[in-house]
């Protein structure tokens, strides 16, 4: 991934965040209105992912307590809308809305309680949890580290809460943070990734990487041995989330809102919410471009350093390297900035990811500017260098998974699918010394 500086006449101007999420808002109650009016058993809408997830929003709002989480089936294209109860007039709300309508057991209110007590007696490094609203169930993952009387205790604790509530699964790999992703920078030995570019609340450019990055050292350059380049304003990890804001030093970078894939760049048009089931794609120095979609959302992530709550939980592929990468769609949504998981792109894993809106608001940015250009390399440079220990290596990560093979350096399609694999679209290691570590970071010894 690139984001480079360039003219300001070439500059790619992308819409805010605010503006771009206010203007769907606008939209769908109109739509949602209209259907409100239709006649009952009216078919479902067909809906993008990013409109499917603000009307999940409003329908939560709609129906109160009667809701209980939503899912965008991507083959249909539909909203499936979870309600509990035998409250008729509730299915012909969501119906009217636009969305399929299921009967569930288990309340968004129950869901949150046993959350709460997973919280209070499961919290082991290497362990996670999120609902999912496809199964109405928590899902607790337990990564390799995680046995003997570790094991019983989450185990029991699942347990307790009844076999309708919650399930538990073991995954071959261990949780970690992955340091790096889209472009390389570097800081304090470390290496992450530039994630996203954006404008500070005091109209300067900057970008967002992970927290876990903004907290391992306070500068970061482009070049393992460059200047550098920007100063972290604001780091957030462990706690409520994985991300910080790095304000470029010169007040003068133009820093556009693109994703080089190494074929094309995409356009960075608005940051989205993710929905359970949508097509999401990875971008990471280490690993180049991966597809697969969001299992889970408001994940809990046990790390040695702590607990991340709020995350998104996939089943795309990250390996060492690729903390802070950009975690976007095809048609333009930036959805969130790569946090941790387990696992590998080749034998795949679950990998979680910092939500792009919740940064966004946390620091007070937008994405895109009318004068965010691009023009020399302001966020990576060419070598995909190490570093010792950056931040973390978190031993439990909660999240969604995102399914899809591992696709290198190619092209993204309409679908959000990855074409034109190249073999060679992987970053070497600079150093020839090949080391990652479990922290998720690549050492130079």
């Amino acid at each position: 991934m690139s984001h480079k500086r360039i003219p300001k006449r070439k500059a790619v101007i992308a819409a805010g965040s605010v503006v771009a999420l206010g203007a769907a808002a606008l939209i769908l109650p109109n739509a949602m209105a209209s259907q409100t009016d239709a006649t009952e058993g009216a078919a479902p809408r067909t809906l993008k992912a990013a409109d499917a997830s603000d009307l999940a929003s409003q329908l939560a709002e709609l129906l109160g307590e009667a809701y209980a989480g939503g899912y965008y089936d991507s083959g249909k294209q539909q909203l499936i809308i979870n309600v509990v109860g035998d409250n008729n007039n509730v299915v012909l709300q969501a119906e009217k809305a636009g969305a399929v309508v299921r009967e569930v057991e288990n309340s968004t209110a129950e869901l949150t309680s046993a959350s709460q007590t997973l919280k209070a007696k499961a919290t082991v490094p290497g362990t996670a949890w999120a609902v999912d609203p496809r199964t109405n169930k928590i899902q607790v993952t337990a990564d390799s580290t995680v046995t003997g009387a570790k094991w019983d205790q989450v185990e029991s604790t699942v347990q307790s809460l009844g076999s309708g509530m919650a399930t538990i699964k073991k995954s071959a790999g261990t949780f970690k943070t992955f340091v790096e992703g889209g472009d390389a920078i570097f800081g304090g030995g470390a290496r992450c990734s530039l994630g996203f570019n954006v404008v500070a609340d005091d109209g300067s450019p900057a970008f967002l990487t992970a927290g876990h990055c903004g907290v391992a050292a306070a500068e970061w350059s482009d070049s393992e041995a460059g200047a550098p380049i920007g100063t972290v304003e604001a780091a957030t990890f462990p706690g409520a989330g994985d991300f910080a804001l790095v304000k470029y030093d010169d007040p003068a970078t133009e820093a556009p809102s693109t994703v080089n894939t190494g074929q094309q760049s995409v356009e960075i048009l608005q940051a989205a919410e993710a929905a359970v089931g949508q097509t999401v794609i990875r971008m990471g120095s280490t690993t180049g471009l991966n597809d697969g979609e969001v299992t889970g959302l408001n994940a809990t992530v046990n790390y040695p350093e702590g607990t991340v709550t709020g995350l998104i939980q996939t089943n795309v592929c990250a390996e060492p390297g690729d903390s802070g990468g950009s975690l976007f769609t095809a048609d333009g949504s930036a959805i969130g900035l790569t946090s941790g998981g387990s696992g590998d792109c080749t034998v795949g894993g679950e990998t979680f990811f910092q939500p792009v809106t919740t940064a966004l608001a946390a620091v007070g940015a937008t994405l895109g500017a009318a004068d965010a250009g691009a023009g020399e390399e302001a966020g990576a440079g060419e070598e995909a260098g190490a570093g010792e220990e950056a931040g973390a290596g978190g031993d439990a990560v909660g999240g969604q998974d995102v399914g899809g093979e591992e696709q290198v350096g190619g092209d993204v399609d309409q679908n959000g699918q990855v074409e034109d694999q190249n073999q060679n679209g992987q970053v070497e290691d600079q150093n020839g010394d090949g080391v990652a570590d479990n922290s998720g970071l690549n050492n130079n010894q």
